[in-house]
């Protein structure tokens, strides 16, 4: 009986990992073991990084929305709060987009928060 070796998986798993690790400094995109750790190091990051860009979004509109609502004499909380009571649901990613590019109409949504505290 002919002897079965895992040769081909195993080039197979070795190619797949060195394709990742494309692009990255010395033995870490020529050499397996030292590729696969960076892979592992670059993988975990990566997870972590799409946790924290959804983090820093949020901060960065509240941000925004705290900028123009103190330009209309209101502060972040009590802007939202009387958002929330006035029934105007928006959320915040479209509320700095307002900002920006329309201040008009954002000065509206404050007035309308206003009336409703």
């Amino acid at each position: 009986m002919a002897r079965v070796t895992g040769a081909l998986n195993t080039r197979k798993k070795h190619k797949k990992i060195l394709k990742l690790a494309k692009g990255f400094r010395g033995g870490e995109s020529k050499l397996f073991r030292v590729a696969n750790q960076a892979v592992m190091r670059s993988m975990q990051n990566a997870y972590i990084g799409r946790k924290r860009r959804k983090r820093d979004f949020r901060r960065m509109w509240i941000a925004r929305i705290s900028a123009a609502a103190k330009m209309n004499g209101m502060n972040y909380s009590t802007f939202m709060n009387g958002m929330k009571k006035s029934g105007v649901e928006m959320n915040r990613k479209m509320l700095s987009e307002i900002a920006i590019s329309d201040p008009a109409a954002f000065t509206a949504l404050v007035e309308k928060a206003k009336a409703a505290l």
